[in-house]
């Protein structure tokens, strides 16, 4: 009986243990892409399909660039040509007067 009770106890605090998550992510919807690792290298524009900022709750803020082949490269917020690329992208009727 001793075995049994403590074999249900341990299993109910395995059970809220796993169930505990950090707060930030107890409220996602769906999956977030976080960069932990940035490149320094320049993706010609003709390269590029999508720029996007990392999500809210990361740590480490940047652009997430996907490439035509689908890869995806992070770069920091600070790099010229990345923020260049991605304020055309928000405004594509402006991008044409700067060429």
């Amino acid at each position: 009986m001793k075995t049994l009770c403590l074999s249900l106890g341990m299993l109910l605090l395995i059970a809220c243990c796993c169930n505990a998550t950090p707060q930030a992510q107890q409220y996602n919807t769906g999956p977030v892409e976080c960069c932990l690792n940035f490149s320094s290298f320049v993706i010609p524009k003709k390269y590029v399909s999508e720029i996007e900022k990392t999500h809210h709750s990361c740590m480490l803020k940047g652009f997430i660039v996907k490439t035509v082949k689908g890869r995806s490269i992070c770069f920091k917020e600070s790099v010229p040509w990345v923020l260049e690329a991605y304020n055309q992208m928000q405004n594509p009727e402006g991008s044409g007067q700067q060429q």
